[in-house]
């Protein structure tokens, strides 16, 4: 009989791990970053940092803000092509610039880092090649986010450092 028994319950927990290897997990995918119908028109490397600054919530409590990046990025071969800022906003030496914001995000493939990013310009200025930007992924990020060590004093200013890959498209 105990046999029997334990025969049952090997046929009903093997059962349950079949169904539960058939039921999709409870975790959504990620949301798409891609950009809809784009056309690459270059893949530049940021290294900068991200600003935050000390503010009370709702709740009153001292917290970190982030408040803007500061970064320079950087073409294949290492040369500084665009400034990186607040609005977020891109710019070349040639004037071209472009504001964008955000559509969609992801966690970054790195541990405690900043998300990765699907951006759309919203403005443009000047005719050089951001001109023609449409959207911009903030891909491969590394650091970024909100120091780690409490802030004390309202409108505190704190950054942290990061690396990311940042991908524009017409």
């Amino acid at each position: 009989m105990l046999r029997k028994v334990s025969q049952a319950s090997f046929a009903t927990i093997a059962v349950s791990l079949l169904a539960a290897c058939a039921t999709p997990p409870a975790n959504p995918p990620s949301t798409s970053i891609d950009p809809p119908q784009a056309e690459r028109v270059m893949t530049l490397t940021a290294s900068g940092v991200q600003n935050y600054s000390c503010e009370f919530d709702a709740q009153h409590q001292l917290g970190w803000v982030f408040k803007s990046p500061l970064a320079t990025l950087y073409d294949a071969s290492g040369q500084a092509t665009v400034r990186h800022g607040a609005g977020p906003s891109w710019e070349m030496e040639d004037g071209s610039r472009i504001v964008g914001h955000v559509l969609a995000q992801r966690p970054s493939e790195t541990r405690a880092s900043i998300p990765q990013l699907l951006l759309e310009t919203h403005s443009t200025a000047g005719s050089g090649p951001l001109s023609a930007v449409r959207y911009v992924q903030r891909l491969h990020t590394v650091g970024g986010l909100a120091p780690t060590a409490p802030c004390s004093t309202e409108h505190q200013a704190g950054s942290s450092p990061y690396l990311a890959d940042y991908v524009f498209y017409r």
